[in-house]
Formats: structure tokens, sequence, C-alpha cells
């Protein structure tokens, strides 16, 4: 049975250059989201999204290769942020006002149906995760967006962040248009911090 790699197969969308901010198409595709707020380092809300969305992402997986005979490797983590001042991004880094939604990506093949059905079967477990309730199964599109890789620790995105956000974009005519998306190809655990990749992505429009 062929293991199918998402991140290999749009490659565009999970690979960009870490030298320039590029455009990219981005189209719509499902994602299994839990939103929350607050400090992804300290908030317990965070922790509990992430084991809520990681046991769905890896049981769905597990249904898809055994009842639907199609494999995959559960794509990356991903999360959309905002905050009230975007300054609290670029400058201030101030994480507690931070909103987010994470999410990991689910192939087209994964039907509303099977979604609920292994949620019941999770949710029937001797210890479901707290945050199963607020887990979903979501289309997201982007359409037209900026995108980066960068290397290094999340700390350290701001500058890259600002300059997106009051040079690049300025310079080439264009505007916000969505949440600001990342995207983590690393795993910290095992990732150097100057070694970890991520890609920060802008959805934008033309002004």
């Amino acid at each position: 049975m062929e293991k199918i790699d998402l991140k290999q197969t749009l490659k565009h969308l999970y690979q960009p250059g870490r030298k320039d901010f590029e455009l990219v198409e981005v189209p719509e595709m499902q994602f299994l989201m839990v939103d929350g707020a607050g400090d992804p380092n300290t908030a317990q809300a965070y922790q509990d999204a992430l084991q809520a969305l990681y046991t769905v992402a890896y049981k769905l997986k597990f249904a898809s290769k055994k009842e639907l005979d199609k494999d995959y490797v559960v794509p990356p983590l991903e999360g959309l942020w905002w905050a009230a001042e975007m300054d609290a991004f670029t400058t201030m880094l101030n994480k507690d006002a931070w909103s987010w939604t994470m999410m990991i990506m689910i192939p087209e093949w994964i039907t509303l149906a099977l979604f609920r059905e292994v949620g019941d079967r999770i949710a029937a477990e001797k210890e479901p995760p707290a945050d199963l309730g607020k887990v979903r199964l979501e289309g997201y599109r982007e359409g037209l967006s900026a995108q980066i890789m960068h290397i290094g620790p999340y700390a350290e995105e701001g500058p890259t962040l600002a300059r997106l956000y009051h040079e690049w974009m300025p310079a080439n005519g264009l505007g916000f248009n969505g949440k600001h998306h990342e995207i983590y190809l690393s795993d910290p655990r095992r990732t150097a911090l100057e070694k970890l990749k991520t890609v920060l992505r802008q959805p934008v429009r033309r002004v």
C-alpha cells in the first residue's frame, strides 16, 4: 500500500525558499481545527488543543488505512494566529494577547461521516482528550498568499514578519486578506532551536 505524503504532493506550499518572500495560490484544503487563546508556551488550553488534535489525526489515519485502504503521513501542525493589535506579533511579542486556531491538514478522502465515527470511538475510550469536543473538520481556503521559510527559534520570527508587513507587502501593492499562518515542519522536542523550520504565510490581496 502506497503511503502518501501530502507535504511532498503540495511541496510548493510546504517548502518555500528562505531568502525572499514568494506569492502562491493556496487552494481550499480540509483541516482538523481547534480554537483557543493565550501564550502557547504556558496556556493549558494550548496543550489540551494539541492533545485532542493529534489524537483525532492519528485515529483518522489508522481508520483510513484499515477501512479505506489508503495510507498517508500525518501532515505537520499548523496554526492561524491573530491579535487585536498586530504589533503583538511583530514588535511587542505579547503572547498573552494572541488568539489561535491550531490545525492539521486531512486528506480530501476523509469524510465528515468518518470523522464523526472516529470521534465517537475516541469519546468511548477510558480517558478521551479533554478538548475532543472542540475538534472540528472544516475546509479552509487562503487564496493568494505570501510565504517564506523561517529557520530558527519561533521567538525570532518578529523581524521577518515586520519586513513582510511593513516593507515587502506595501512595496508590492499588497494588503492583508486573512490571518497569519504558520506551518511547523520540525519537532521542537527533537530539533535544535537554530534549526527549526517554520513556513510563515500571510494571505494577501492586491490594493
